[in-house]
């Protein structure tokens, strides 16, 4: 019996390549990494060019699908479509509700809350690349604090969280209760029919969903990198370098794959759970020991703010706000977290089997959303509140160390300062390795003919795409870092977000049309 269980498993993990998906999508992103190492100029140059181009001439768009998912988002959520159940009425869930939200939370955050909960709310407070100059709100004001609350509880909560949350439902929907293949091509059955789902528009579709998200996860480790480096050099004075980058590539990389390769169940849930636990400690400890009542109080000014300027902020694609604050802030967030979502979707869906829609969108949409606003409320307001008493100047810090220095600074500060640096560090590489595995886990599947969504793909395949995107990162931090020091982080997720911007928008189109056109699959 156990060998016949044996040759079973063997069987399974012999799966063919899908081979139209893989090489295409395998030689652009292992050949953008060689060419970097042979011309890291031309590899910067080229993906700077696409970063300007694009957001300025499709800023429009983004902001206009982004509003859009969330609206749609929200009908669903709260009609009585929500009580559809993935898998059919009598599906049962495989994990928990907490581990499903740790999972899901954790999946799909990475490095982004981690980096930016202190540093951003920072750079706005400050104006430190002319964010505010076209605001009205003068630098370092109390305005200024609520504003920078208001403004990353936008770039942060309800409308990315959207975007993740809309592609999955589309793909779990047509997999679970459509019965149709698990691939982002799939999604795209109610406009096209169960053509798209073979040859070359099949391929197509699914190599551009894969390219965006190597891209954006090769970003959003290189922000893990800078954010880890400035802190060891900081903290301990250990000079951050290519050195120095290459070592924590290496670590970071090695611990993603290990993940990967040990599959869901052992790998990615254990990190998530870890990891989640991680931030609560964090959150809680940091908010009993900061100013409490500065916190309560700026956070629910900033979300006044927020509300107020909803609409003016969804709807600008440059023209109100200013190239500093929309094109640098608010439309890199949106091509990242467009760069994720197709690929973040078919994820999402996997572990969400017996949930019903309103239960994904709770778990998906609302949950994560809060925590934002929590994270961001905690760390944002003490952070502008030490630098308005001058506790320390972050802004400095900022100025002299790039755009993710403020952190350590301000966790220099923190009463068992000692402790928290190291957790967060340990968070850090925790945290992008709990989003990188789930990542590669679904290149690698989607790269391999009729896999089932409890299935995992080949060994070798998962490795191959973690050191190709690993070395990628590696590079556009070590040549690319620019004036705030992430810039080339920045390329490559512009890059990433352009290429899947007209295929997530034809997955909106086709969630109105399978919802509200279509019959409805019970």
């Amino acid at each position: 019996m156990l060998k016949e269980e044996t040759n079973t498993v063997k069987a399974k993990k012999a799966k063919p390549l899908r081979m139209g998906v893989f090489l295409p999508s395998f030689i652009i992103i292992a050949g953008s990494a060689l060419l970097g190492l042979a011309n890291n100029k031309i590899m910067t140059d080229t993906f700077q060019k696409v970063f300007l181009w694009t957001l300025s001439s499709f800023g429009w768009l983004y902001q206009i699908i982004s509003v859009v998912a969330l609206i749609l988002v929200g009908f669903i959520t709260f009609t009585k479509l929500g009580k559809l159940r993935f898998g059919g009425a009598e599906a049962k869930p495989k994990y928990s509700f907490m581990a499903w939200f740790a999972m899901a939370l954790t999946g799909g955050i990475a490095t982004g809350i981690v980096t930016w909960g202190v540093n951003e709310p920072i750079i706005y407070f400050g104006n430190i690349w002319g964010e505010l100059a076209q605001t009205g709100v003068t630098p370092q004001s109390a305005t200024a604090a609520v504003f920078s609350l208001a403004r990353v509880f936008y770039n942060w909560t309800f409308v990315p969280y959207a975007m993740y949350s809309l592609c999955g439902l589309v793909v779990a929907y047509m997999y679970f209760n459509k019965k149709k293949p698990l691939s982002v091509a799939s999604s795209l059955i109610p406009l096209f029919g169960d053509k798209i789902t073979t040859g070359f528009w099949a391929e197509l579709v699914d190599t551009l969903a894969i390219l965006g998200i190597a891209l954006g996860l090769s970003a959003s480790l290189g922000a893990g990198l800078t954010l880890v480096g400035a802190g060891l050099e900081i903290a301990y004075g250990i000079k951050q370098g290519p050195v120095i980058w290459f070592i924590l590539t290496v670590i970071i990389t090695a611990t993603f794959s290990i993940s990967a390769l040990v599959g869901l169940d052992r790998g990615i849930k254990f990190c998530a759970d870890l990891n989640a636990k991680l931030y609560y400690i964090l959150l809680i400890a940091l908010f009993l020991l900061g100013p409490t009542l500065y916190i309560l109080r700026t956070t629910t000014a900033g979300m006044a703010y927020w509300l107020q300027n909803f609409w003016i902020w969804g709807l600008d694609p440059i023209d109100i706000g200013g190239e500093a604050l929309v094109m640098w802030w608010t439309l890199y967030d949106w091509a990242i977290w467009i760069a994720y979502a197709p690929l973040m979707g078919i994820f999402l869906a996997v572990i969400s089997y017996g949930r019903t829609i309103r239960q994904f969108m709770v778990i998906n949409w609302i949950m994560p959303s809060v925590f934002s606003i929590i994270w961001f409320g905690i760390f944002g307001s003490t952070a502008i509140l030490w630098q308005s008493t001058g506790v320390v100047d972050l802004i400095g810090s900022i100025n002299s160390s790039g755009a993710v220095a403020a952190l350590w600074t301000f966790l220099q500060h923190v009463p068992l300062g000692a402790i928290f640096i190291p957790a967060i560090m340990f968070a850090l590489i925790i945290s992008f390795s709990t989003c990188a595995d789930s990542i590669t886990r679904t290149v690698a599947g989607l790269c391999t003919k009729d896999i089932a969504f409890d299935e995992e793909p080949a060994s070798w395949q998962k490795l191959a795409w973690a050191v190709s995107i690993g070395l990628m990162a590696y590079l556009m931090v070590t040549f690319g870092g620019g004036v705030q020091g992430v810039d080339g982080v920045k390329y490559l997720s512009a890059a990433g977000g352009f290429v899947v911007l007209f295929l997530f928008t034809l997955q909106v189109v086709a969630c109105v049309k399978m919802f509200y056109i279509d019959k409805v699959e019970e």
